[in-house]
């Protein structure tokens, strides 16, 4: 029987939080490096697999394909057993409130400047100005619940902690002191060693 198959890039967050997770629930996939910055998304194979030529994409067994990290997060936890979506319907709609947060009030701004200060190699002058103070703004949404729990819904790693982990561990790589932030770093730590991922250091 064939292997879901999951292409992606491993110096993405969105893609590597959804390899993380396969690998967490011991889900038996196919994992397809691809490289973003040599333009394989744009290639002619990935293209008829992902027309709008983003990673990650899942293709199902059978063929079918699921695009967006968090839902291709949201399939695994739900057909691959384990506890990273609550069954109690105020926690799951909780983990679905931080995945949307994720996307829209994170993501841009943290991820944003890793990419245009690690891998483009902008000066900060070059990079929108308003990234930083809104990723410090996402950072302490964060802290403020974190400083008295151990994840962000209830009281075990969810979907929530992997989604959001992925691009504040390398916060540091787009300008981001978190040393301001005890309670980020001490989660960074925790969903770490859940997760069995090395840390990256300086966060």
């Amino acid at each position: 029987m064939s292997k879901l198959k999951l292409f992606g890039d491993p110096i993405s967050g969105n893609c590597l939080k959804a390899k993380w997770t396969a690998e967490y629930l011991r889900a038996d996939i196919e994992w397809i490096p691809l490289d973003i910055l040599n333009g394989d998304t744009r290639r002619d194979d990935f293209l008829a697999v992902n027309p709008f030529g983003q990673i990650p994409a899942a293709v199902l067994p059978d063929g079918r394909v699921i695009t967006q990290s968090n839902a291709i997060m949201t399939y695994l936890a739900e057909n691959f057993g384990g506890s990273l979506l609550p069954q109690d319907p105020y926690e799951r709609a909780q983990v679905f409130q931080w995945l949307f947060w994720e996307q829209n009030s994170h993501e841009p701004y943290i991820a944003g400047r890793r990419f245009r200060k690690a891998y483009k190699k902008l000066a900060d002058e070059e990079i929108d100005s308003e990234w930083l103070p809104r990723g410090y703004a996402a950072l302490a949404l964060m802290e403020r619940t974190l400083l008295d729990n151990d994840f962000l819904v209830g009281i075990t790693l969810t979907l929530a902690d992997i989604a959001v982990v992925a691009y504040t561990r390398v916060a540091h790589e787009g300008g981001f002191d978190l040393s301001d932030y005890p309670g980020v770093r001490r989660w960074i730590t925790r969903v770490e060693r859940q997760l069995d991922i090395k840390p990256v250091g300086n966060a």
